[in-house]
């Protein structure tokens, strides 16, 4: 209300005397020549800011939102250095700086562990299993919020979401064979998706998962078959979905009005023979017995995670196939040759730009892109303008600066928003607020997210993510035709543990903080609290918790606040109910003997980031 009412003032005191001449408006910079005074002369809130345009924030909250959709947020610093560049420059930059990889992160995160294991004295450092999904994910989060290519970042853990493979499987204790696989993605965030597309089918971890390692020939008289699992998810889920789409993603239909399937049984029985022969490109050092060769049917104790498949031509099926209905792979040729044709079969099929563009589009933008956004994205898919089909970093960049992306006019419509996923409200939030961190090492396992919050990277419950990308909520978003893929992991449970969430990571204590490393570890004399021994010992590796000292000089001063927080966190969406909210509650905090400035910040903060204005971003 202090601007509000300082602008009033100042409009009947503007002079005219010496002003330049505007035909169409004056303020946001129309101030050449004119006086501006007013009854208050607050330092930050000077009169001439009413018109000069310098007292607005309308840029930095473009450029934070951009920032939501472009990376893991980013502070105010990054959000003024955005804001500086330019959007399509940051982009150019991005992509030009080199890759942050996570198998080394892993790798380093689990050397920190056994370091610790042995200066400590407790069980023997060789005995250890691992590194595992703990270790998964503390490099995991490590990466996302401090790695400087944060696009990169952002696009992989898009693409993992659409080409899965999870750790809440047998993988959950081969850190480093998701971490390849992660890395995949982190690669070819801007290359080419037929590279991902191959690299993800050879890969030893996506094989496991969808059973196509050791996958046989058919042997009719054993009863013995091709494994159908990947032939089915390649298709249906990785390149061309169950339906032909027009360029703008809506469905083909046949004279009848009926969508037209992909794909039928008898395409998935042919399919599922092109991934026969394949088995370990390598060994782990030791399968003793065949020197260390690896062989057809070695399990995974004894792979190379990290070496792609090989073809093992005698277990393969040589006879001719018939995919996608008429596309013939000839009899008698190299299982690799049926391979590399069936990945060019499938990449260059129609439906594979729109397909892939609107997964990518609900994961960085918004949930329900009209199909002429789609349209302008596929068309950048098809030929990035240079002859060139599946160029990601075109995509990327066309996803980012399109009109239904940038424009704010679109920020109003119903179809313009998208719920936070708990992932990305918690790095949205660390990577935005003002933080401290201790340097003895990172460990931020976040052991219980898959239960509480329903989420955490690399862990999907199934090959179809997290969420569907046609999940429709019962009520009103069901009602207007919409989808948001979100909202499937959002319930009461999952709501309620967020609450709980936020206030941890709201607290600076022994038990709270935004990301907290601990490790426990079998102590026989510990002494517990009703008098036995043995247990966990645990400690503390890491925390990284807020800076409040940052904005305490605005704890006196609630709009200036509210104003500071709404810039990183909701980026100009905080309403007007949430700001009311805020002012009528914040002052309260007066407790003398405490530190009360600390505790309006905490709670700030808190009320912000558990309101529907940071969970849902337009």
């Amino acid at each position: 209300m202090k601007h509000l009412f300082t602008f009033l003032i100042a409009l009947i005191a503007v002079s005219w005397s010496s002003a330049q001449e505007y035909n169409d408006y004056i303020g946001a910079g129309h101030s050449a020549g004119i006086t501006v005074t007013s009854s208050s002369d607050v330092v930050g809130s000077e009169a001439i800011k009413t018109i000069d345009g310098t007292g607005m924030d309308s840029d930095l909250f473009a450029a934070g939102r951009f920032l939501s959709q472009a990376a893991n947020g980013g502070n105010l610093d990054l959000i003024t250095e955005v804001r500086d560049v330019g959007f399509e420059q940051w982009i150019d930059d991005q992509q030009a700086l080199s890759a942050t990889y996570l198998k080394p992160e892993v790798e380093n995160v689990w050397a920190i562990f056994l370091d610790t294991v042995e200066q400590r004295g407790y069980e023997d450092p060789d005995d250890q299993f691992g590194p595992a999904w703990t270790e998964w994910s503390s490099a995991w989060f490590q990466v996302s919020v401090a790695a400087e290519d944060q696009l990169r970042q952002r696009v992989a853990f898009a693409l993992s979401q659409i080409l899965v493979t999870s750790m809440n499987s047998d993988l959950g204790g081969e850190a480093v064979a998701v971490a390849d696989y992660y890395d995949i993605f982190v690669e070819h965030a801007f290359g080419n998706y037929r590279d991902i597309l191959s690299e993800v089918s050879l890969h030893p971890a996506m094989a496991y998962y969808l059973s196509h390692l050791n996958n046989p020939k058919a042997i009719p008289e054993e009863n013995v078959h091709p494994d159908e699992n990947y032939a089915r998810e390649i298709m249906q889920l990785f390149s061309i979905g169950l339906y032909e789409l027009n360029v703008d993603g809506t469905h083909q239909l046949d004279a009848n009005g009926n969508s037209i399937p992909t794909y039928d049984n008898n395409d998935i029985k042919e399919m599922a023979k092109i991934f026969t022969g394949f088995g370990p490109g390598a060994t782990n050092g030791n399968v003793w017995w065949t020197d260390n060769e690896p062989y057809f049917g070695l399990g995974t104790f004894g792979i190379d995670w990290t070496v792609p498949l090989a073809m093992y031509q005698d277990y393969h099926e040589t006879e001719e196939k018939v995919i996608l209905k008429n596309d013939t792979i000839p009899a008698n040729q190299p299982g690799m040759d049926d391979f590399n044709q069936t990945i060019d079969i499938l990449f260059n099929h129609q439906n594979v730009a729109p397909f892939i563009s609107y997964r990518l589009i609900q994961r960085l933008v918004k949930s329900n892109p009209t199909p002429e956004y789609v349209a302008r994205v596929a068309t950048i898919f098809n030929d990035n303008g240079n002859g060139v089909k599946g160029d990601l970093g075109a995509v990327v960049k066309t996803i980012l600066l399109d009109t239904e992306a940038r424009e704010g006019d679109y920020m109003f419509e119903q179809h313009s928003s998208k719920l936070r996923e708990p992932l990305h409200r918690r790095l949205q939030m660390t990577r935005g607020l003002e933080t401290e961190s201790t340097i003895e090492g990172r460990y931020w396992n976040n052991h219980d997210w898959n239960n509480s919050l329903k989420q955490l990277a690399m862990n999907s419950p199934t090959v179809f993510n997290f969420y569907p990308p046609d999940h429709q909520p019962v009520g009103d978003i069901s009602e207007q035709g919409m989808v948001s893929p979100e909202f499937k992991i959002h319930d009461t449970a999952s709501g309620v543990n967020y609450f709980n969430a936020v206030n941890s990571w709201t607290q600076n204590n022994e038990w709270g903080g935004l990301l907290d490393g601990r490790r426990g570890f079998y102590n026989p004399d510990l002494v517990n609290d009703d008098g036995t021994t043995g247990g966990y010992d645990r400690y503390q590796m890491s925390r990284t918790t807020i800076d409040y000292e940052v904005y305490k000089p605005y704890a006196t001063d609630i709009e200036k606040l509210i104003n500071e927080l709404d810039k990183v966190l909701t980026y100009g969406q905080l309403s007007d109910e949430v700001r009311q909210s805020l002012r009528d509650n914040i002052p309260n905090i007066t407790w003398t003997g405490y530190d009360w400035e600390k505790e309006r910040i905490k709670t700030a903060i808190y009320l912000i980031v558990v309101s529907p204005d940071y969970a849902v971003i337009r």
